[in-house]
């Protein structure tokens, strides 16, 4: 965003922050916005709305939902068994991700899942009970954490759980992609690769320095916190996967989220046509 507002990249790119996948996605339909970053599930959403006038470019952040507890006897994911864990996202990907993973690894009917409306609302369950459970998604869990002053820790992340479980179907736990209107691909290729170098070069940068990069995410009213900014930032997972990984990745991950709810995908799985290629 930086080197563009600057005028250091060959395109010209204008950049805006929505607070939520709903704003975005009437925007991308009317072609009022070319390139959008959105929730992983969205992008296949929005394929099937355009009827496969969107492409996925790259993945932008990988799996970012931990356990978050101050009860020591779990230090694992099947140290859930028999106990109730707090989080949100009823009848949505965090759910359908939470069953999966409890199904791959054999605990199923054996976790009771209570859903809060908010994440904050997970903190305060936490907050009240230190030896509670719950799963959050940075950066709230990074802000739990430094909330209960060393009471809270987070053992167990969902995505180190999706790869030793399901990482041999090559997919991944996802949270956002990025997606591009195909017929601005096709007008501008030289502008989207542009863009993806870029965007890699941002990836590496934000993760190799997180300190040099805190302020900006404050500043771009992400959080309100540097220092939680910089602790949140490496547990982002920010990456920019592209191509046969990005498809292998992408592509298994929503066929869980269809095998759970059709809805949740578009109503059905993207074709191969969905995957930007090179």
């Amino acid at each position: 965003m930086d080197r563009a507002a600057d005028g250091e990249t060959d395109n010209e790119f204008d950049f805006a922050i929505s607070a939520a996948a709903d704003e975005i996605v009437p925007k991308v339909i009317q072609g009022d916005v070319d390139i959008a970053l959105v929730p992983a599930n969205v992008a296949s959403v929005l394929y099937n709305k355009t009827e496969g006038a969107v492409q996925v470019i790259d993945i932008n952040t990988l799996g970012v939902l931990s356990v978050v507890t101050g009860n020591a006897d779990v230090a694992s994911f099947g140290d859930l068994a028999g106990r109730t864990v707090y989080m949100t996202g009823k009848g949505a990907t965090p759910e359908y991700v939470m069953n999966y993973l409890l199904e791959r690894a054999g605990l199923t009917g054996q976790v009771a899942l209570e859903f809060k409306s908010e994440p904050t609302e997970v903190l305060s369950a936490l907050l009240a009970d230190p030896s509670a459970v719950g799963v959050l998604p940075e950066p709230f869990k990074t802000a739990a954490i430094a909330k209960s002053e060393g009471k809270l820790s987070a053992p167990v992340s969902l995505a180190d759980v999706w790869d030793e479980l399901a990482g041999d179907t090559g997919s991944r736990l996802l949270t956002g992609v990025t997606v591009v209107r195909r017929a601005f691909a096709e007008e501008h290729p030289k502008a989207v690769a542009e863009f993806l170098s870029c965007h890699a070069a941002s990836a590496k940068a934000v993760n190799a320095a997180p300190a040099d990069w805190a302020q900006a995410v404050v500043d771009a009213g992400i959080v309100d916190n540097a220092t939680i900014a910089e602790k949140a930032i490496p547990g982002c997972m920010l990456v920019c996967q592209t191509g046969k990984d990005m498809k292998a990745a992408l592509g298994g991950y929503l066929q869980v989220l269809a095998d759970a709810d059709a809805s949740a995908v578009g109503g059905k799985l993207p074709a191969d046509d969905f995957y930007y290629m090179e």
